[in-house]
């Protein structure tokens, strides 16, 4: 009886050192991002000695990411990957990081993305989240039935707006056109019927989406990188002992750096597929029409100041990119 009664005392005592994290996202099994979630969720557990585990829920089954919010506000969830649009609910200038026409390459993106962590942290930190690293989506591109040569040619396109989002809001009203929002559910369909014959999305979401079997034409300028982030509860994180928390910081940066490669090179095969498929790319060859282009960007991330970050970010943001592209 004695013995029992030690095996229940030891066992009770490695079970109440456990925790595990809720984690949802709307990637799918079979995924890059779920395959690298889980792989992340084993190493975890292995360096943490089984002391924190992950139980993931994919695929969207705990709903979209408002519900996540929710969710994990009333302790149903612990953590998710979100993109912009969840991130920007949580920490509004976070989505500083989405805007129009802001990033050239990737190397630019990883400059800022860099130096804005510890900043953004401190901020994700104080609405009782914290950040374990940004998990990108990738490039976006306008993807159309039109040819766009020029900032007039987007006039005649019946461009789709994802319902909600205040940086597509605020990039195609700096185009002086009327989108028309739409659930990201409907845009198949409306791309089938003609409600819209225009898209933006990066060119895995592309592919994945089926969007490339209704559209004719790529403008090759990139209209935003999409950025997204892993984040947990900072109530479940404060659960964990303080060495563990070091841990499942330094993981989590390994891991969702790797994720941000692997997500840029499955975004070059799909951007390949998609050439393959008999899309054409179009250029905006014409330096003046660049500077519109430039200057429509310029306009919405403007126009944004008040609304989602104020001015000295902005500033900081693309003083940065200055001093950076002056040094290269």
């Amino acid at each position: 009886m004695r013995q029992l009664l030690i095996i229940i005392f030891f066992t009770a005592m490695i079970l109440s050192a456990q925790t595990t994290i809720k984690f949802a996202t709307v990637a799918p099994e079979g995924s890059t991002w779920m395959n690298v979630m889980n792989d992340y969720a084993a190493d975890v557990k292995k360096q943490t000695n089984g002391k924190v585990k992950f139980k993931i829920y994919p695929g969207g089954i705990q709903g979209d990411e408002l519900d996540v919010i929710r969710r994990i506000r009333n302790g149903q969830l612990h953590s998710a990957g979100f993109t912009g649009v969840g991130l920007g609910e949580i920490l509004p200038e976070v989505r500083i990081l989405d805007c129009p026409f802001l990033f050239n390459s990737y190397e630019e993106v990883d400059y800022i993305s860099k130096k804005l962590f510890d900043q953004f942290s401190r901020h994700f930190e104080e609405k009782d989240y914290v950040l374990l690293g940004w998990a990108e989506v990738g490039f976006v591109y306008v993807f159309t039935n039109l040819p766009i040569h020029a900032k007039s040619d987007m006039a005649g396109v019946k461009m789709w707006m994802w319902e909600g989002d205040p940086i597509a809001e605020a990039t195609f009203k700096a185009f002086d056109i009327n989108p028309i929002p739409l659930s990201i559910t409907d845009v198949l369909t409306s791309l089938q019927t003609g409600l819209i014959d225009g898209v933006y999305t990066s060119p895995l979401a592309c592919v994945a989406l089926q969007w490339h079997t209704k559209v004719k034409y790529m403008l090759e300028l990139p209209l935003a990188d999409s950025q997204g982030a892993v984040l947990i509860s900072q109530k479940q994180f404060d659960k964990l002992d303080s060495d563990n928390q070091v841990k499942l910081k330094e993981i989590s940066r390994q891991w969702f750096k790797k994720l941000t490669e692997l997500s840029r090179q499955d975004n070059a095969k799909s951007l390949q597929l998609i050439k393959d498929s008999g899309i054409q790319f179009t250029t905006i060859k014409d330096p003046a029409e660049v500077k519109r282009f430039d200057e429509v960007g310029a306009k919405a991330r403007q126009s944004l100041v008040g609304k989602l970050y104020d001015a000295s970010l902005l500033n900081q943001v693309e003083s940065a990119l200055a001093e950076f592209r002056a040094a290269k």
